[in-house]
């Protein structure tokens, strides 16, 4: 079990999701739970059991009525299979509990990975790693802008000094370096200036 932690927006989703998108092709059987938090308060704890038994049993009945048959259901059913789940934005430990209560839920060689803003959760939970999601570097931002802005690791010649004021305006943040350099992406330097006025 792994823990990633860090402020909103700073990276965590995509973290896991590179994570996810790597181990799934190691043929495990596998489960991406999105938005724990939103989803555990608008739906329940009970469909997001029934989501991540379909994700891994799509061809067992899996009839559940109850969060406490839930649990029991996702011991009984997973304690022998090799399992890559991933819990995304936790926020309190009564998902956890319903979800991935225990290492022995899950079969030998099992990664679960969950994100949260909230470190001490983790800990908590007693998690093997724990991993925080820091800002990047001023030459990483950069570099990741490029990739999403122009599709090198640099900025375009001409464009090194709007490249510093996006950057900048972004403050660090990936969601928001690959949102925008997507989003500019094949603009004149012009229409740079333009739409990050309107922005300011």
């Amino acid at each position: 079990m792994v823990g990633i932690y860090g402020f909103g927006r700073i990276g965590k989703t995509t973290i896991a999701k590179v994570l996810y998108n790597r181990i799934a092709a190691q043929s495990m059987i596998a489960s991406f739970i999105a938005n724990v938090r939103e989803d555990s308060k608008s739906r329940g704890l009970l469909h997001l059991q029934k989501q991540l038994l379909q994700d891994i049993l799509p061809r067992r009945k899996n009839f559940i009525s109850n969060v406490d048959e839930g649990i029991h259901m996702i011991k009984d059913r997973l304690c022998f299979k090799k399992v890559l789940l991933v819990l995304d934005n936790v926020d309190d430990l009564n998902q956890l509990e319903a979800l991935a209560g225990d290492h022995n839920w899950f079969g030998l060689g099992s990664r679960i990975i969950v994100t949260t803003r909230d470190k001490h959760l983790l800990e908590v939970h007693e998690m093997d790693a724990l991993y925080e999601a820091k800002k990047l570097d001023h030459k990483e931002v950069v570099e990741l802008f490029s990739w999403n802005a122009f599709k090198q690791n640099h900025p375009k010649e001409d464009y090194e000094i709007v490249t510093n004021s996006v950057v900048h305006y972004v403050n660090g943040l990936p969601l928001g370096l690959k949102v925008l350099g997507s989003f500019l992406f094949g603009k004149t330097v012009h229409q740079w200036k333009s739409e990050l006025h309107k922005l300011e």
